[in-house]
């Protein structure tokens, strides 16, 4: 009997998992099911570019998983029984719900905004987690006449990336962000240098150690009892799990993270494997990988050839979990390359201008090609010319 994979959430863990499991197996041994609500690839990591009014490249799955052997189920998954292995999902065109049965389950279903408990929010921010929010934002943002005001909450990277590209589409916005600490305070010298430099340039207001605590419909009020005027507010302030795990007897950390081993299989139940932001994996130095892309893909790698390899009887390879940059898009025509240690600790080194948008770019672009064609484990030169092919293929577009 085929051994039946059922891989649940196709942002770039779950799609780089499932793509990554039909190279590693045999077709006539296992079936692959991707379970997705949507038929198109969404790049999480470009969102703000769509909110700021952008028009991005289709990526259908059909296309991308062409001749994988990889069937895509369009459903919503509404729940998981790890005890019966089993799915429940639901399609947009039948109010029946199926079930799906597994005998390996990798859990991708990742995260969305968090509102963290803030009054308002809910009700009166967006967020660019999604590509639904971005979409309503992109609205909204349409809809605002010149002078209008934008507060963007949050001055991590989601915050830097949506106010600066905001601010560069539509200068003739007032765009503000709110930091609950410094600005790029766990930047280096330099690079946080740079990030006041380019976010002075557009004209952007900071405000610095304002934690907000109260959202209403034209503006946001801080905990030092601060009022910015908010015409629209945009919520970046972190991501909370999908909630689907909680109603499971999978062991979960109190943020609702599954608990994983160094081959993200689920500490609890062997057949399950959680990757992506969905997982509490631990990296270098003994601290939790962050929510990030830069810490899914690895992990995506990680779990998908364990998984063949305990299906072929063949030795664990294990992938060195760590980091090495954080890219930062700050609008179309400035970017900062912020290098950091395994253990994501900033160091001086730092790459910005043309150099920096260049390099961002090729991350982005490399990361959704990634998903229908991983490189990684193919004899080495196979490997090098495939990344030279991307980079090639970026530098074409960009110079367009």
């Amino acid at each position: 009997m085929e051994h039946r994979i059922v891989v649940l959430g196709a942002g770039y863990t779950g799609a780089v998992a499932a793509g990554r499991l039909a190279k590693r197996l045999h077709r006539e041994d296992v079936a692959i099911t991707l379970v997705n609500p949507e038929p198109d690839f969404v790049e999480r990591v470009r969102l703000h570019q769509i909110a700021a009014g952008q028009d991005l490249k289709s990526r259908p799955f059909t296309e991308m998983f062409a001749g994988t052997g990889v069937e895509l189920k369009l459903a919503k998954v509404t729940a998981v029984d790890v005890d019966r292995k089993t799915v429940t999902v639901s399609t947009a065109n039948s109010p029946e719900r199926e079930e799906l049965a597994y005998d390996t389950l990798v859990y991708a279903l990742g995260s969305g905004w968090n509102t963290q408990g803030v009054p308002g929010t809910a009700e009166h921010a967006h967020e660019v987690s999604s590509r639904p929010g971005a979409l309503r934002l992109r609205d909204r943002l349409a809809a605002l006449d010149a002078g209008g005001t934008v507060v963007v909450v949050g001055g991590g990277l989601t915050g830097l990336e949506a106010a600066t590209e905001i601010a560069e589409a539509r200068p003739d916005l007032d765009v503000a962000l709110a930091a609950r600490g410094a600005l790029g305070d766990w930047l280096s010298e330099q690079g946080s240098a740079h990030l006041r430099k380019v976010v002075d340039g557009l004209g952007i207001t900071v405000h610095e150690h304002a934690a907000v605590d109260a959202v209403a419909a034209d503006r946001v009020t801080t905990a030092d009892g601060r009022t910015l005027p908010a015409a629209v507010t945009v919520w970046t302030t972190g991501f909370a799990v999908h909630p689907i795990a909680r109603a499971t007897s999978l062991e979960l950390t109190d943020g609702g993270q599954i608990v994983v081993d160094g081959t993200m299989r689920s500490v609890s139940h062997p057949d399950v494997y959680a990757v992506g932001d969905a997982a509490m994996a631990i990296g270098p130095g003994d601290k939790p990988l962050r929510m990030s892309c830069a810490s899914g893909v690895p992990m995506a790698w990680q779990a998908a050839d364990a998984i063949a390899a305990r299906l072929t009887a063949t030795k664990v390879p294990h992938v060195a979990l760590h980091y090495s940059k954080q890219c930062i898009s700050l609008g179309r025509k400035e970017a900062l390359i912020q290098f950091v240690t395994a253990d994501d600790q900033a160091v001086e080194k730092t790459m910005t201008g043309r150099k920096a948008v260049l390099f961002k770019e090729l991350i982005c672009k490399g990361a959704a090609w990634g998903v229908a064609h991983p490189t990684l484990g193919m004899p080495s030169r196979r490997r090098r010319v495939a990344r030279q092919e991307t980079r090639n293929r970026v530098r074409a577009e960009v110079a367009a």
